[in-house]
């Protein structure tokens, strides 16, 4: 059974459209664990980078293949923001941009363009934001 923390998790990547694998992200800890490798492969490799050319340079990171031309950068503000929504919704149902950004430092998972990209992008922890379901459009390489 899925916990609290998930059901909420991939209630927010779902309204974002996009996939967010029970096995990367059942728990606080997983997902935090799935960021960090995601964090890391970004600053190695640049945030213009994709999903498929990260998994392309073995980052252990197959799972989310389907994912292909979407830019690594926004999945990963979508991570560390629905880490945020989640985490929020279990201890007291809601968050801000500041939960999140304090969620990321705390977690170890701040990156300097994360705020300007969760600013640019508010509806990646804020389900109110109408626009959020073609965020993954605007992200995805032509």
């Amino acid at each position: 059974m899925a916990s609290d923390f998930y059901k909420y998790f991939k209630e927010n990547m779902d309204s974002l459209g996009l996939d967010c694998p029970e096995t990367l992200f059942a728990t606080k800890g997983a997902a935090i664990q799935t960021a960090t490798t995601l964090l890391s492969a970004i600053q190695q490799h640049g945030s213009k980078v994709t999903v498929s050319e990260l998994i392309g340079a073995g980052t252990g990171l197959e799972k989310l293949i389907y994912l292909g031309a979407l830019r690594a950068s926004f999945y990963a503000g979508a991570v560390v923001g629905s880490i945020a929504v989640a985490t929020g919704r279990t201890l007291a149902g809601g968050t801000s941009l500041s939960d999140v950004l304090i969620s990321a430092r705390s977690n170890n998972l701040h990156r300097p363009w994360l705020a300007g990209v969760l600013m640019r992008w508010p509806g990646i922890y804020n389900s109110q934001v109408t626009s959020r379901q073609h965020y993954r459009q605007s992200w995805s390489r032509p």
